[in-house]
């Protein structure tokens, strides 16, 4: 029996199978020292302190250097000139440190000059957008971390850099979550250097825009960043008045009120769904105020937006005026003794002038509102006619001065016929 041998099976000679480029961009090796130099390549005839001609040779560049690669690398060089191991410290390999780069601004360190390195990497991540997510996420973060190794004039220079790159929407708030850690906490060194961002931001952009920069980036707790001994807000107000950035301590100051007040609102609220007394919500109160204390004018606030919010309204609206009177008239006692000197009296006016304008189901009660706080001693006449003459609140104006008129004109002649009998 003859057996057939089996025909080999034909194969393509001389073929050469293309890698994807994925693949080979994902098997090449990762050379940051290459790419260092051929940086340095295109930079050696530029004068460090052209900067036009910098951005210019740092753009070409970017069309034959890899830098979404290499972006660290690329921004490691820009901002201290050369690369760094981990650690924070150089790369030893005996390479020179570029001549441009923003460890090299002038010295003492001055705004405007380093505005100009930032706007040369203002440039050059406009013009090649991938670039500005390694600068927020890994570089900055990563400087951050190990700003306990640099000397103090550098660590300037790359917090004021970090402020005006956050206030051009270069990077993000997030970076700063570096300094919160321990070893940077202590010594004040992260206080310090946010003290610099701070700074340098405010030079180019307001508090309010801080403010939401910070929120966007996570940054919620500034105390993060204060020895643990120093987590006050008296020390925190002080360190930024001491830095000559008192908006940012008044800002901070405004947001921790809002919170307080806030929480005593809610204290308020429940203790009356609960049934308290008065007289216990009062001592809460002032027990809360000792270990917390609210400036009195807010605190008075607070309390009647606590108080009137408990008030469970009735779908007719013309039972609500009175609703609103005989609820008033029962919790007049809790706000009495809050009510201790005219300030906090024309606060309260106000606070119920701009709740009526809000809340129209009282707004017609409202004379007969200041009737009832004035005979449970809350508020004062004389309270009465110079809020009526000079310190009401603009919502609404016109309508309460005209409504409460009446009233003014009665302490007004009460006053008169009292200075006649004397």
């Amino acid at each position: 029996m003859s057996t057939q041998q089996a025909a080999p099976k034909p194969s393509l000679q001389g073929v050469r199978i293309k890698a994807r480029k994925r693949a080979v961009k994902a098997s090449a090796k990762h050379e940051p020292d290459v790419f260092r130099d051929q940086v340095f390549k295109h930079l050696e005839n530029v004068p460090p302190t052209d900067f036009e001609a910098v951005t210019n040779k740092l753009v070409q560049a970017g069309s034959t250097l890899e830098y979404l690669k290499y972006a660290d690398a690329l921004f490691e060089l820009l901002l201290v000139g050369g690369l760094l191991q981990p650690g924070g410290q150089y790369v030893e390999d005996g390479a020179p440190l570029s001549p441009f780069a923003l460890l090299n601004a002038k010295e003492p360190v001055e705004v405007a000059d380093v505005k100009q390195y930032v706007e040369v990497l203002n440039k050059l991540i406009r013009r090649y957008k991938y670039l500005q997510r390694p600068l927020e996420d890994s570089t900055l973060p990563n400087l951050f971390q190990y700003m306990n190794r640099w000397p103090e004039i550098q660590r300037e220079k790359i917090s004021v850099a970090a402020g005006l790159l956050m206030a051009q929407g270069l990077a993000s708030a997030s970076c700063l979550q570096s300094l919160t850690k321990d070893h940077l906490v202590k010594n004040d060194l992260s206080a310090n250097v946010i003290a610099l961002v701070f700074r340098s931001y405010l030079s180019a952009q307001s508090m309010e825009h801080l403010s939401a920069t910070l929120k966007r980036g996570g940054i919620k707790d500034l105390l993060a960043f204060f020895p643990e001994n120093k987590r006050t807000d008296k020390a925190l107000d002080e360190h930024f008045r001491k830095a000559g950035l008192a908006q940012v301590a008044e800002w901070w100051t405004k947001r921790q009120y809002a919170s307080l007040k806030d929480d005593v609102i809610k204290r308020l609220k429940e203790m009356l769904e609960n049934g308290d007394s008065h007289t216990d919500v009062v001592a809460a109160i002032k027990a809360r105020q000792e270990e917390q204390p609210l400036p009195d004018t807010e605190l008075v606030s607070c309390i009647w937006q606590g108080l009137i919010s408990s008030v469970e309204w009735s779908a007719r609206q013309d039972q609500n005026e009175a609703l609103a009177l005989r609820e008033i008239t029962a919790f007049a006692d809790i706000i009495e003794p809050f009510c201790n000197g005219p300030k906090t009296e024309v606060a309260l006016i106000n606070t119920v002038q701009v709740y009526s304008y809000e809340d129209t189901r009282i707004i017609k009660a409202f004379p007969q509102i200041l009737k009832i706080l004035y005979n449970k001693d809350c508020i004062s006449d004389q309270a009465i006619i110079y809020w009526h003459q000079k310190g009401s609140k603009p919502q609404g104006r016109q309508h309460f001065l005209q409504a409460a008129a009446p009233l003014v004109k009665f302490f007004q002649e009460q006053e008169s016929d009292d200075e006649d009998e004397e």
